[in-house]
């Protein structure tokens, strides 16, 4: 057994099998991690580029929306710019209109003051003098200077040889005379008497004032107690000594009327002050001419003078009497209408200009005017 199998043929060996190489699956691999990466970094880039652009879209947006409204601001500042120019150009268009129209104006008064005759002249010299009368009359209640300003304008037509003044110049006959009825009031005469009553109101002094004669108190007085200085003897001289001497003494009380504080020297004071402003209201009453005004101040302030001052007393006597004369003044008389003669001599002046060949009408009657 051990010889047969001495002679069998060696074994030849078998081959090893060879390993497949990896080398092209580690380069696919790393190319593939590589193709990945390539591609990771290109996305990362093309995120940012989108985020640095989306970011520059706003910003732009932003400049967009910024630019709008600034231009929309200015579209419509320079629409109000152009509306106030547009405004102003019409005040200067309307103005240049007033110009021309005040131009022809001037240019027609000048054309016909060129055609005038005197006696054109005159008669607008006498409107200008009736327009002078009636506001005296009206306005200043200046009864003299209206008359004069009336007797003016009526030389005037006088002078002149327009026979259609003739309805004016009786009008004006007429208003004189009414002028001339009326006593005038010599308004500066009133308030200088008022302005010396005022100063003679502070230049009382308390001996003025009521005292133990105020009304409610009855001394015995000299009308009381008879001072006979015809009793004859010493029997008589001695009873009338005890009378005086009993008046001085003695006060009786009435019952039957108020009883009246005496004033203390604040009072007093007051008493002065309250006087003034009651005259100062009659002299603005006399300003203006309001009579029932200056009948009631006049009226408060002699009843407030016979409230707390002596009447005998020689200042306020005389004060009293000069507020009586004053309270019968008439300082607004009614007024008459001059106007009639105004309107008259605005007809006859615009008959004349109304004519065609701007001359008077009265030339062919008059023989023409003298120039």
């Amino acid at each position: 057994m051990t010889e047969a199998t001495r002679q069998l043929p060696a074994p030849t060996p078998q081959p090893t099998p060879r390993r497949p190489s990896l080398w092209p699956l580690w380069l696919c691999a790393l190319l593939a991690l590589v193709a990945v990466a390539v591609l990771a970094l290109w996305n990362w880039q093309q995120w940012r580029e989108r985020q640095a652009s989306e970011t520059q879209l706003q910003s732009l947006q932003q400049d967009i929306r910024r630019l709008e409204a600034q231009y929309g601001d200015r579209d419509s500042l320079q629409g109000q710019r152009l509306q106030a120019l547009e405004d102003k150009l019409a005040a200067q268009r309307e103005l240049i209109a007033q110009q021309q129209r005040q131009i022809d104006h001037n240019a027609r008064a000048l054309l016909e003051a060129g055609h005038r005759t005197r006696t054109d002249w005159l008669l607008a010299e006498a409107e200008y003098l009736l327009r002078i009368a009636n506001q005296r009359l009206q306005v200043e209640k200046d009864i003299g200077g209206a008359l004069a300003a009336l007797t003016a304008a009526d030389e005037v037509l006088a002078e002149s040889d327009d026979i259609g003044v003739y309805p004016v110049r009786q009008q004006l006959a007429r208003e004189q005379l009414a002028l001339k009825s009326i006593e005038p009031v010599d308004r500066t005469g009133l308030y200088l008497t008022l302005e010396a009553a005022i100063d003679s109101i502070n230049r009382l002094t308390d001996q003025a004032l009521i005292h133990e004669a105020a009304p409610g108190f009855l001394a015995s007085t000299d009308d009381e107690v008879s001072t006979d200085t015809t009793a004859d003897g010493p029997l008589g001289r001695a009873w009338q000594r005890f009378k005086n001497t009993l008046a001085q003494v003695v006060v009786v009380r009435r019952l039957d009327e108020p009883v009246k504080p005496l004033l203390s020297p604040d009072q007093s004071a007051y008493a002065r002050l309250n006087l003034q402003l009651m005259l100062e209201e009659a002299e603005m009453a006399v300003l203006r001419g309001n009579q029932a005004l200056y009948e009631r101040a006049l009226a408060k302030t002699r009843a407030a003078l016979a409230d707390w001052y002596h009447p005998d007393h020689p200042p306020v006597a005389a004060l009293n009497d000069t507020l009586a004369d004053l309270a019968g003044r008439d300082i607004a008389p009614e007024l008459p209408d001059i106007s009639q003669s105004l309107r008259l001599l605005k007809q006859r002046l615009a008959g004349r200009l109304a004519s065609p060949d701007g001359a008077p009408e009265a030339r062919a009657a008059t023989g023409g005017d003298a120039s």
